[in-house]
């Protein structure tokens, strides 16, 4: 099993289709192109490339006030897909990034910073 940091680890999993060979970040038991059973997962770089950025200036919940301001981030992958992350509050739409992995809300996220 790959590392992933949904599941308390330092990884990124996205799963890949067998059959059609598209790759999708959520998991799912099927292909969402094409509906084949049993993607397989694999584990991403960690690199990518800013495709949005929005500083957030307000908690949305008592958890996330310590936190505040925090930067939310849209990353393409050079896997083929995009996410939803946490980043650098300097970062710009085109940086490219890599990531790190520290605590958010009682939580282990991916943090993404820019690429050395």
């Amino acid at each position: 099993m790959n590392a992933d940091w949904t599941k308390g680890g330092e990884g990124i999993v996205y799963q890949s289709c067998a059959a059609c060979g598209k790759v999708q970040y959520f998991r799912r038991s099927f292909c969402a192109a094409c509906g084949a059973p049993d993607p397989v997962e694999k584990s991403a770089s960690g690199a990518g490339t800013v495709y949005a950025t929005s500083l957030v200036c307000r908690a949305a919940t008592p958890e996330t006030r310590a936190h505040v301001p925090y930067n939310i981030l849209l990353v393409d992958t050079p896997e083929g897909f995009r996410m939803m992350a946490h980043g650098d509050h300097d970062l710009a739409i085109g940086d490219q990034v890599s990531v790190r992995y520290q605590p958010f809300a009682g939580r282990l996220i991916p943090y993404f910073a820019k690429a050395k």
